[in-house]
């Protein structure tokens, strides 16, 4: 059976949770924070600034901006979804912090213990759960994702958790970076399932990031497994505003568990860590009047743009497959040499050149397993991809001469 405090590391089970100056009062004559009640140090201020209180510390729990998330969340169940209403997501199964990177490394300092317990990726993936694990001192366990499908080695994983009890988390991205794959649903609730069952004490971790470019406004229903952190225990969900809703400059990233293990993150965490001017931007983002359907129209010209793009990239000699997805704002191209075989050499003059000669920037990811000669390709604005097109072409047949 799952038991969260076989996971928890012990120091933080016994953690007595800060309590802050806006934890009992937020309303009246204000004389508890020290903070400066003559105001700002500015010269002038919009309306909405003067709103916010920015000489004031921001809510700590920030329950009306949790509340709005899972409403967005909730409308758009998983399919695998037993019961609805008892395990709809709540305020409680949240912990917000400063981008998705603060969610990676609280969740590996809630669980690890430095130098004795470890984390299993699947590489190709997200660079920043190595750093992350190397910082905190956390043993690094690779299981490869499958290839040429990008999706993950069910057995192996299972295999490894079970024969290494300290082996703690198991982090994933879907859909993929670098690869742009959606990892199919029915194996992640395969490999929860056949964890508990092996009685596993750690947790499957799915990094969201991209998940919105997945949505079809036509289904009832979303890829997103965020609202199943209810009915598994051991599932853990990362999400951020930075990719679909446009907002990386406000660094909102969003974790969702189990309400026990949400708990624990909450009491760790930071007591100020989500700024004012953050949470109303964040909450304009994800109102239902409003922000929700720009986001929206923004994932659609994206998905719209991502298939033009590669019908001509894939139109210009030297480019070859893309080898990842379709399921994100960006796709994963191979670069050809003369004699058509993937090339890191190409790739890498080729990035090269684009940024320093043309001032279009893309990302050589030709050193990941089992991406050689490839490139990231973010999906611009229709004129930006116009750009990029065209700059690529003269690049490769400047190369290729």
């Amino acid at each position: 059976m799952f038991d969260l405090k076989k996971v928890v590391r012990p120091n933080i089970l016994s953690l007595e949770p800060y309590r802050c100056a806006r934890d009992d009062f937020k309303t009246g004559v204000l004389l508890d924070a020290n903070e400066n009640t003559y105001g700002p140090a500015l010269t002038t201020l919009t309306e909405d600034e003067k709103s916010l209180e920015l000489n004031r510390y921001p809510d700590p729990h920030q329950i009306e901006l949790k509340q709005q998330i899972i409403e967005f969340r909730n409308s758009q169940p998983n399919k695998f979804l037993k019961d609805f209403e008892k395990s709809k997501l709540k305020p409680e199964n949240l912990c917000l912090g400063v981008g998705s990177d603060e969610s990676i490394d609280l969740l590996l300092r809630c669980v690890c213990a430095p130098g004795k317990e470890k984390m299993l990726i699947c590489p190709p993936t997200y660079g920043m759960y190595s750093i992350c694990a190397t910082v905190n001192d956390v043993e690094i366990v690779k299981v490869p994702l499958l290839y040429p499908s990008f999706q993950v080695d069910i057995s192996s994983v299972v295999d490894k958790v079970v024969k290494d009890s300290s082996i703690k988390l198991v982090y994933l991205t879907s859909p993929g970076n670098p690869t742009g794959k959606l990892l199919a649903v029915s194996d992640i609730i395969e490999l929860l399932e056949k964890t508990l069952a092996a009685n596993w004490q750690g947790l499957i971790v799915v990094d969201e990031a991209y998940i919105d470019f997945t949505l079809d406004p036509n289904s009832k229903y979303s890829e997103s497994v965020s609202t199943l952190v209810n009915q598994y225990p051991n599932l853990v969900v990362f999400q951020t505003l930075s990719k679909s809703f446009g907002l990386a400059g406000i660094r909102l990233g969003i974790t969702y568990s189990s309400t026990d293990l949400a708990y624990f993150l909450n009491a760790m965490k930071y007591p100020y860590n989500i700024s004012s001017l953050t949470s109303n931007v964040a909450k304009r983002a994800t109102s239902l009047d409003s922000g929700l359907h720009i986001m929206a129209e923004y994932v659609a010209n994206t998905i719209e743009q991502r298939q033009l793009v590669l019908d001509k990239l894939q139109s210009i000699e030297g480019i070859g497959r893309n080898i990842g997805g379709l399921d994100s704002n960006f796709i994963l191209v191979e670069v050809l040499n003369k004699e058509g075989v993937p090339s890191n050499e190409v790739a890498q003059q080729l990035y090269n050149t684009l940024a320093v000669d043309n001032e279009v920037v893309v990302r050589f990811r030709g050193k990941e397993l089992n991406c050689t000669g490839a490139l990231r390709i973010t999906i611009g604005t229709e004129q930006e991809n116009k750009i990029l097109i065209e700059k690529i072409a003269q690049v490769l047949k400047a190369i290729n001469k």
